[in-house]
């Protein structure tokens, strides 16, 4: 048995502690669950363990109510996400995801806010062979989701091409490395071997042990100067520093997060601190002792105080860097200086490297078809001509890259003949603008996200032309809870779910990332949404200096505090109106 084990709590360990320690490494049930035909649902305790395998269990809220009074059990569907390292597919991989979401899902494509491809709708009796397929074309779901760590993200870099390559490189060898070991997910989804007990094999997990993880774990390599993956808001963030347009190594950020709860003054987003330099060739040591820490000393008592944001809090940023130096058995390098000057995307054509890459505007990463828009279609089309390969953006926009001089015309007469937009005809609000899934399928969605931003937005642009704004980058957020899936913490404005119709309104944001936004109008609704923003907007539009952003100008003017630090996220905020 691994030290790491034996829990180390001051408190009792949570049910999913319990879960996970009786699972067999990740098997628990679940064979048996899928197999059962008398519901649409697996036991709780599988639910539970089957998001380290990448899906979620999931109902149709919109129809909830209605199957309830006809004694019908939930309309259970599955969520199931997809990892992709650094948001890169083929055009291959991108064909099978269009046409799995087409055979077992809703028809519809999500792109993540962590650049991975996400299928709702699919039913229990479809999930195993959607996950066969998914492997048959070289990706896979497993880690996508649970107490592990997660897709690793890095800047897509269609201006850098080379550097892209390098440090997409090592997301993918952290990706590699810090995936779950355990044999469960070969055997449950593609038909490997049988199931069997494994709990007496030496080092069935030789990172994460029985109980894996805390809580979630994010890593994302930025490459400034873009911060369109929000370094600061991952777990473990690495800023690549270039000398004479060479990657020399990463600056280390430690203890970001978004999630908290609603009347809990006690979790709160928190963003990354950078605490050194190491050299590229160190980045898979780092990454692995930064998690290991966390394994080790991060809450397994209470969950919604269990991310690393709150271990590193807990204990002070002091003894977090001695205890990684001790395991490193080296000290980092200091800091060396960054900088980002945005964390949005780059809409339309760029040459990089002797390649063409085009930026696609897809509101809120939704991949459908509908009455007026063929976007699916379109993207379908492309594929089966590209010979390059697909990003998914931090932003859930899409980059069809490295695109020859020989395809580049004829992809662009297809993304014109489909109407793809390069955004340049939306408002740069709309361009700067992400939402999570929220209702009909989250279970934790308090409100409308998805589906409401774009009908808000297009208010909110009412207001940007009269006051002559419509081209200001403002970067607008929305999620439909406090976990923060949009990143909202971050947004120069933000609305996270309260109640149906409800929104904390947040203003401050950085407009490059680095800094959190403030609690502005609590629990409010559509109008008074409407008449705050037309207020702020009017003066920000007659008052701001030169260059200056929204979110900075909200904190000059007074409507809010800063905040630098996620302690002081509940602090009272100022108000001007």
């Amino acid at each position: 048995m691994a030290k790491h084990d034996v829990l180390k709590q001051d408190g009792p360990p949570s049910d999913l502690e319990r879960i996970k320690d009786e699972s067999n490494y990740l098997r628990g049930t679940i064979q048996q669950g899928l197999e059962d035909r008398i519901t649409g649902a697996i036991s709780d305790d599988d639910t539970k363990l089957l998001k380290f395998h990448g899906s979620y269990q999931q109902d149709d809220r919109d129809i909830r109510d209605e199957r309830r009074r006809k004694k019908l059990e939930p309309a259970y569907q599955f969520m199931l996400r997809v990892r992709a390292p650094g948001g890169v597919a083929t055009p291959e991989q991108w064909l099978v995801m269009d046409d799995l979401a087409t055979k077992y899902g809703d028809a519809t494509l999500k792109l993540t806010t962590r650049q991975s491809f996400q299928m709702h709708g699919i039913l229990k009796w479809n999930l195993k062979q959607t996950i066969k397929e998914v492997n048959e074309v070289l990706m896979d779901t497993l880690a996508a989701c649970g107490d592990v760590n997660r897709n690793v993200m890095c800047n897509p870099n269609p201006y850098q091409s080379a550097v892209h390559e390098e440090v997409y490189g090592l997301a993918k060898q952290l990706s590699t490395h810090l995936s779950p070991k355990t044999k469960a997910y070969h055997e449950i989804w593609l038909d490997d071997r049988k199931v069997v007990d494994t709990r007496e094999e030496e080092e069935a997990e030789p990172l994460y042990g029985r109980f894996y993880l805390p809580r979630k774990f994010k890593i994302g390599l930025a490459v400034p100067p873009s911060n369109d993956i929000d370094v600061f808001s991952q777990d473990l963030g690495f800023i690549a520093i270039l000398e004479d347009g060479k990657l020399q190594g990463f600056n280390v950020a430690v203890g970001g997060g978004m999630g908290s709860t609603h009347g809990e003054p006690e979790t709160y987003p928190q963003v990354a601190r950078v605490i050194g330099f190491c050299p590229k060739d160190n980045v898979i040591e780092v990454a692995e002792s930064v998690m290991a820490i966390q394994r080790d000393y991060g809450n397994r008592s209470n969950r919604k105080n269990a991310r690393f944001k709150y271990t590193i809090d807990a204990r002070g940023l002091d003894w977090f860097k001695a205890e990684l130096t001790e395991r490193l058995g080296w000290e980092l390098e200091t800091a060396r200086a960054y900088q980002f000057d945005h964390n949005g995307d780059r809409y339309g054509w760029v040459k990089g490297d002797g390649k063409w890459h085009l930026t696609l505007f897809l509101q809120n990463g939704r991949v459908k078809d509908t009455e007026n828009d063929a976007l699916k279609t379109g993207l379908r089309e492309i594929a089966k001509v590209h010979t390059g390969d697909f990003r998914l953006t931090p932003n859930q926009n899409l980059i069809i890259a490295n695109v020859t001089e020989e395809k580049m015309q004829e992809i662009a007469d297809l993304a014109k003949a489909y109407g793809l937009t390069e955004g340049k005809q939306h408002s740069a609000l709309k361009r700067n603008s992400m939402a999570c899934v929220a209702l009909p399928t989250c279970g934790l969605a308090m409100a409308e996200s998805e589906r409401y931003l774009p009908v808000l937005i297009e208010k909110i642009e009412a207001i940007l032309d009269e006051v002559g704004l419509r081209e200001e980058e403002i970067v607008i957020r929305m999620s439909g809870c406090p976990n923060g899936c949009s990143r909202p913490a971050l947004a120069e404005i933000a609305f996270v779910g309260k109640a149906p119709g409800k929104y904390n309104m947040y203003l401050g944001g950085g407009f490059t990332g680095d800094r959190l936004n403030s609690l502005y109008r609590e629990n409010i609704g559509e109008k008074e949404i409407l008449e705050n923003l037309r207020f702020i907007l009017t003066d920000y539009a007659n008052n701001r200096q030169e260059g200056e952003h929204f979110g900075d100008y909200a904190i000059r003017a007074g409507y809010v505090n800063e905040v630098r630090n996620g302690l002081d996220f509940h602090k009272d905020n100022l108000s001007k109106v």
